[in-house]
């Protein structure tokens, strides 16, 4: 299921992602934020890892058993 989102940009950033569209880096504009979204996904996801990392060589307690990389979503 999709759900569409309206977003409002300074006309500065419209001109750089309507470029990329047009240039052929991305399918649409709708791609191109995607791809923005998996991005910061992405490091959420890595910055949740490295606190954990520090947690562990800090020896804290109350850490979770995770099944699978989805758990830390």
């Amino acid at each position: 299921m999709r759900t569409i989102l309206n977003i409002s940009l300074p006309e500065t950033l419209a001109v750089e992602v309507k470029k990329e569209v047009k240039e052929g880096k991305f399918a649409s504009t709708s791609e191109f934020f995607r791809h923005l979204l998996r991005l910061w996904n992405t490091e959420k996801l890595y910055r949740e890892l490295k606190k954990a990392d520090k947690d562990w060589e800090n020896g804290r307690k109350g850490w979770k058993k995770l099944n699978s990389v989805r758990d830390l979503m």
